[in-house]
């Protein structure tokens, strides 16, 4: 398998993991607050992967040149897991699944801002036609569901959550130093925990730990090391092999995927006109598969 290939195989993996954090992150959103739940999963994320760099590659001195790399990009994903949950206080699933399919375009424009990666024109359908298809399953085929769609306070919050996680994606390659991508997001979470802690330090103070329902334990184990660590490395492994836009492409796949969390959760399965937009998000990644050469 050739390093593309497995570029795309790590976005895969990586888009049915981010996944199952909106279904889960919707349940505990009103539990507690989003930088407290945000400062333990970055805390027990950064535990895990710092086991895994020490056990694989070890953490180098060298690996700790230039510090201020860590905080941009830990700043950024703290900035986007923050308001993911600031957002979905308030926002139904369904408008924040649509606000999210907004971040591949976002990304393409970044990364021709910061690392002069062109859109091909092949490039652009195959978003486009992964942003239609998306909607489609996110609105489940219905035109009424998609005609009622008002933007929201919670809506405004995540979409700017969503454009740190565009900027973070091609800030990746272009702060990387040679870093094994399990010692830089080690470096990248100790960050964001750092600044989470000081930006947070009131609601973290303020949580009753003890008081607190299981699902959210739950949650807080899932985004640390499925939707946290595990996606982290998987997104710096893929970013350093794969242009910004094709990376990010793989967000079209998450409603399809949310639609197979919530099969398993046993909340039904999906009509057959849903399908048609499923489709239409592989036939994306078919396009983006192809070498553009």
């Amino acid at each position: 398998m050739n390093a593309l290939a497995r570029g795309h195989l790590a976005m895969l993996l990586f888009s049915a993991l981010v996944a199952g954090s909106f279904s889960l992150g919707s349940m505990t959103a009103n539990e507690i607050a989003p930088a407290a739940l945000n400062a333990l999963r970055f805390l027990i994320a950064a535990v895990v992967i710092g086991v895994a760099a020490l056990a694989t590659k070890g953490l180098p001195r060298d690996a700790w040149r230039a510090p201020w790399r860590y905080l941009v990009l830990g700043g950024l994903f703290a900035a986007y897991f923050v308001l993911m949950f600031e957002g979905l206080k308030t926002a139904a699933p369904i408008s924040t699944a649509a606000v999210f399919t907004l971040t591949p375009l976002m990304s393409a424009g970044f990364g021709y801002l910061l690392l002069r990666q062109i859109l091909t024109a092949r490039m652009a359908v195959a978003l486009s036609i992964g942003a239609a298809g998306a909607l489609w399953v996110i609105f489940r085929a219905d035109w009424a569901a998609f005609l009622q769609f008002r933007v929201g306070q919670g809506e405004i919050y995540y979409f700017w959550g969503c454009m740190a996680h565009a900027i973070y994606t091609p800030m990746v390659r272009k702060l990387n130093r040679g870093e094994h991508p399990v010692v830089f997001t080690f470096g990248m979470l100790i960050a964001g925990f750092v600044i989470l802690l000081v930006y947070g330090w009131s609601d973290i103070r303020a949580t009753d730990w003890v008081a607190l329902p299981g699902i959210v334990w739950i949650t807080a184990f899932y985004l640390a090391i499925f939707a946290s660590a595990a996606t982290f490395v998987l997104l710096q492994f893929a970013t350093m092999k794969l242009p910004s836009a094709k990376v990010m492409a793989y967000t079209y796949l998450v409603p399809s995927w949310v639609i197979c969390w919530e099969i398993i959760l046993g909340h039904g399965a999906p009509t057959g006109l849903v399908l048609v937009g499923v489709a239409m998000t592989v036939a994306a990644l078919l396009l983006l598969l192809r070498n553009e050469h």
